[in-house]
């Protein structure tokens, strides 16, 4: 059966950017992959999110470039049992996944096998009252990488790597976790299978919905050996606290694994970049209370979200006319609220680059609306 996490520790790795596929590869370089996984022998499966069929610039499904990334790594560092796994949602095939995406192809070319988890042998294990049936692949594996999608949920409020390891379910137990509630659910799969990686996609994650749609670009991925952690951290750049995520908790309570953020060690392998922001969807009518100049996507993303959790509690009414100032052009300048290092002579600001969305709202809520 899968062995406990190895390796794991406080650190979170960040890479900003476009070149999505350098920005993985740098990431598992810097947490040195290779040497946590160790024996080349080990079996390695790769668990990306494809909850549907569709492009991962939608907001749902995880960024190719990052899966090849990844097996061009292994196999550059000597590894060769590799399979990428997944199952999507009750009601899609994963296949349609695999052929939209190109993993047939993937998997000739790097000889790497593909597992649609659907279809696998499973093993009924339980947590805490909890039964659940896991596909075999992921409890023969020696070493996971999850490679979730940080986005919204329209239950749970956030999916990420915690919940990503429903992919390793059968059709039968996702039923059953939606009918428990996901919540206690979610935090019995993460006692069960403990990946020993993360590397979070998160470029454009959907702003409600697991199915994509209302993309929030960010140009962003993480990466940490510790995916209860990086699931707090992804709610606080959500504007979510780690009570607001019933399964984040119960890791707590269970002691899965750390979520006090403050004890992160957040290590930035770059800085974002200012550019053009052109959001779209429900992200697009939140940007009409924005008055962005060379913002960084990161940085406009945390707003968004902050936004978007004001709405949630019929709250964004309060600004009224007033906008809120974001990007490089404020820097020296003085405005009424502003968001970020650039906008620090605001007269209400909040202070980070980029913030996380998690303060913006406190500020806003605390001192304008």
């Amino acid at each position: 059966m899968y062995p406990k996490i190895l390796g794991m520790d406080n650190k979170i790795y960040i890479a900003y950017g476009k070149d999505i596929g350098k920005m993985a590869s740098d990431l598992l370089d810097a947490e040195n992959a290779a040497a946590l996984i160790g024996d080349r022998k080990k079996r390695i499966v790769l668990k990306p999110n494809f909850v549907i069929a569709a492009d991962p610039e939608d907001g749902a499904t995880t960024h190719t470039e990052i899966v090849v990334s990844a097996i061009e790594y292994l196999k550059d560092n000597g590894f060769d049992d590799i399979t990428v796994a997944e199952g999507s949602w009750v009601g899609s095939r994963t296949e349609d996944a695999f052929r939209l995406l190109g993993y047939h192809e993937i998997s000739r070319k790097y000889k790497v096998k593909l597992v649609d988890t659907k279809k696998d042998r499973f093993i009924r294990m339980e947590s805490h009252g909890i039964s659940m049936e896991i596909a075999e692949c992921a409890l023969n594996a020696d070493f996971i990488i999850n490679m979730p999608v940080l986005k919204g949920h329209c239950q749970t409020l956030m999916t990420h790597a915690m919940k990503n390891l429903k992919g390793f379910l059968s059709d039968r137990s996702k039923r059953d976790f939606h009918r428990l509630g996901l919540m206690k659910p979610i935090a019995a799969i993460a006692d069960i299978i403990k990946p020993g990686l993360v590397i979070s996609d998160s470029i454009c994650g959907d702003l409600d919905f697991e199915e994509g749609g209302n993309p929030v670009e960010t140009d962003r991925m993480m990466a940490s050996t510790n995916p209860i952690l990086i699931d707090a951290y992804g709610a606080s750049l959500m504007g979510f606290s780690t009570d607001d995520i019933g399964y984040l908790s119960l890791a707590k309570e269970w002691g899965i694994g750390e979520t006090d953020i403050s004890k992160a060690e957040i290590i930035e392998l770059n800085r974002p970049q200012a550019e053009a922001i052109k959001p779209r969807g429900t992200a697009r009518a939140l940007a009409r209370y924005t008055a962005a100049e060379d913002a960084c996507s990161a940085c406009f993303a945390s707003l968004i979200h902050a936004l978007k959790r004001l709405d949630e509690e019929g709250l964004l009414r309060g600004l009224g006319e007033r906008k809120i100032a974001i990007g490089q052009a404020y820097r020296g300048r003085n405005t009424d609220i502003g968001v970020g290092a650039c906008c620090k002579n605001a007269v209400h600001g909040v202070p980070g680059c980029p913030p996380k969305a998690e303060d913006i709202l406190k500020m806003l809520k605390n001192e304008v609306i």
